[in-house]
């Protein structure tokens, strides 16, 4: 089902045995366009500490209360590696959060760095396979781009309000995400537009992304000021419906 990125950064978190906080944002992988990491704001219950969870660990969407339920005890939570959720987080980092959780790094590993497969599995899914043994963990840290961390990592909140700039000029700002909630996939940038056209709310598929601008807060497309004029018609009734919707004449204008 479609979400929207800026709504679950309202989210409360539940682990499987109570509440442990609520979405501060997100971390996402600019160049395979998946979310990597919620960032957890843990409020009272780890005052002062905020926690990272790995989107395979949601078990459900629960949008009648606003929240995000996860298949994690509030102990395994709790005991989890320490993170700096500053960017950018460290690979050694990042290594020490999967091997604690069990997960396959999505760098070097099933399909190739940033590969989908190497990272995603929808809810009840069977994970790809591990290597045979954890001792195995200081060579795979070897295979990542080194302690600096991955640049291609984004937060969300950053990210949404950025300007759009088309190959022609500036084209209104990025106003949210549409994330895939099966794979946790970024499937289209919603773009507000302002005083531009009329304020309408376009959008936008994040392969016409060709980099982000962190020093000049800008998102650059592979697009022009009219295609951008001339995309769909973001409308809120795709939010709960399956991607394949995002197409549809009953949920989309087109204007030329």
């Amino acid at each position: 089902m479609l979400r929207s990125i800026k709504d679950l950064q309202s989210f409360a978190i539940r682990a499987a045995d109570g509440d442990i906080g609520r979405v501060d944002h997100f971390l996402f992988d600019d160049r395979a366009w998946v979310l990597r990491y919620v960032v957890v704001d843990t409020g009272q219950w780890l005052p002062g500490r905020r926690v990272l969870i790995s989107p395979r660990a949601v078990a459900a969407v629960d949008v009648e209360t606003s929240t995000l339920v996860l298949n994690l005890t509030q102990q395994k939570i709790h005991d989890s590696p320490g993170i700096d959720a500053a960017l950018p987080v460290s690979r050694q980092k990042e290594a020490e959060f999967h091997d604690y959780y069990g997960y396959p790094y999505y760098w070097g590993y099933v399909g190739g760095a940033g590969s989908w497969a190497a990272w995603s599995h929808p809810p009840g899914a069977v994970l790809p396979p591990m290597p045979a043994s954890s001792s195995e963990g200081a060579s795979r840290r070897q295979e990542g781009s080194g302690p600096d961390g991955d640049p291609h990592l984004r937060s969300s909140k950053e990210v949404i309000g950025y300007t759009l700039h088309a190959t022609d000029g500036g084209a209104g700002h990025v106003g949210d995400f549409l994330v895939d909630d099966a794979g946790w996939g970024l499937k289209h940038l919603v773009v507000s537009t302002g005083g531009w056209i009329g304020g309408r709310d376009l959008l936008l598929p994040v392969e016409r992304v060709t980099r982000i601008d962190w020093e000049g807060s800008q998102v650059h497309v592979n697009a022009t000021r009219d295609d951008v004029r001339g995309s769909r018609e973001f409308d809120r009734r795709l939010i709960g419906r399956e991607d394949t919707d995002a197409a549809s004449p009953d949920s989309v204008q087109h204007h030329g």
